[in-house]
């Protein structure tokens, strides 16, 4: 966390999404760039775009959540614009800092649609951020970013809740035997071992989801749950993180259990992944075994969620002590792009050459 101080604007950074047919191809482009992806791996891909009209929904979601920052920071007396910037697709982040330093913006801070470490969700958005400030040149603001936020109080209470809502519309008679299975976007065994840094054993990704999940059951008075992956790719003799929420679902199904409840607690908003994996994929398969299943709401949808991001930007503004639930390792809160620590959540190429493995393309 940064000393109190004055900020001039605040940038919401994202993965970004097509908003239309045309737009998925050369996005997908985008997000693999320089990863040797096959084109018919991005053929494959795209249909899954195609079938929501090659449309994804994040960017229509961060606009709707920008707007509810933007009232809950005048609600608090809080005078900054917001911008929004994208890694893979428009507004691409380099058009938007170029945009805030015309404007004036000398010093902002950013939100990364992500709440955990790991390359992809904490390092390639200090990446990104550096990026932009080197396309802009001499005239770029000061760029820092807002801190992990998988523990903060609001988080985890929002969770609770789209946990509890989702059990109350299983059919009555399965409510109790539900089983509440949290999902997050699996990687490579390699990569989470490298998502922290080496003097914390590494694995940060992983730890942070699970501590989530468990603060979230716990408050929504869940007995027992589950914590499971989803969206791997990549050869099957390269180990992901494990088990796939499929294979689940049919385990769970050879043990009896009538009903679950599915929460995406990885995703903040409801992308491809989540509107795919789960509520396509998963919902099939659950009506194929004969299994009640309803999905929980992604966070971003409960207002808390805005109210946490103005929270975050009163740590520095304001010198507001974090809120946290855990002890479990937390970064993200850099200057300008700088790595969090040495060796943490390295890039890809650097870790081993599972990394650079063909990674399905991620949507949040």
């Amino acid at each position: 966390m940064s000393e109190s101080q004055s900020y001039d604007a605040l940038l919401v950074l994202s993965f970004g999404g097509p908003e239309g047919p045309e737009d998925v191809i050369p996005f997908l482009e985008n997000v693999t760039r320089g990863r040797g992806i096959p084109p018919e791996r991005l053929a494959e891909v795209a249909e899954h775009y195609r079938h929501f009209g090659g449309v994804s929904p994040i960017n229509a979601l961060n606009r709707k959540l920008i707007g509810e920052v933007e009232a809950e920071l005048a609600e608090q007396g809080l005078n900054l614009p917001v911008y929004f910037g994208n890694r893979n697709w428009h507004p691409m982040a380099e058009d938007t800092v170029a945009e805030m330093a015309a404007a004036g913006v000398r010093n902002a801070l950013v939100l990364a649609t992500s709440a955990w470490g790991g390359y992809s969700g904490c390092r390639q958005y200090q990446e990104d951020i550096a990026r932009a400030r080197d396309a802009v040149g001499a005239g770029a603001p000061q760029l820092t970013r807002l801190r992990q936020f998988f523990d903060h109080p609001l988080f985890v209470a929002a969770e609770a809740d789209a946990v509890r809502a989702a059990v109350q519309r299983l059919p009555a008679e399965h409510r109790a035997q539900a089983r509440v299975v949290f999902t997050a976007h699996s990687v490579p065994d390699s990569a989470d071992l490298a998502s922290g840094p080496p003097e914390e054993g590494g694995r940060r990704y992983s730890r942070q989801v699970v501590e989530a999940a468990r603060l979230a059951a716990a408050e929504a008075g869940v007995a027992e749950h589950d914590v499971v992956w989803q969206s791997r790719s990549g050869p099957p003799q390269v180990p992901w993180l494990e088990p796939d929420i499929l294979d689940h679902l049919r385990d769970l199904h050879t043990r009896g259990v009538p009903a679950v409840v599915v929460s995406p607690i990885g995703f903040v908003a409801d992308h491809l992944e989540v509107v795919w994996d789960l509520d396509t994929e998963a919902v099939d398969l659950a009506a194929e075994l004969g299994m009640a299943l309803e999905r929980a709401a992604t966070v971003g949808e409960d207002l808390r969620f805005a109210r946490m991001v103005v929270e975050l930007v009163r740590e520095h503004t304001d010198g507001v002590s974090p809120q946290r639930l855990s002890d479990v390792g937390a970064a993200g809160c850099t200057r300008n792009g700088a790595p969090c620590a040495v060796r943490c959540c390295e890039p890809a190429k650097r870790v081993a050459s599972q990394r650079a493995e063909s990674q399905r393309p991620q949507d949040g």
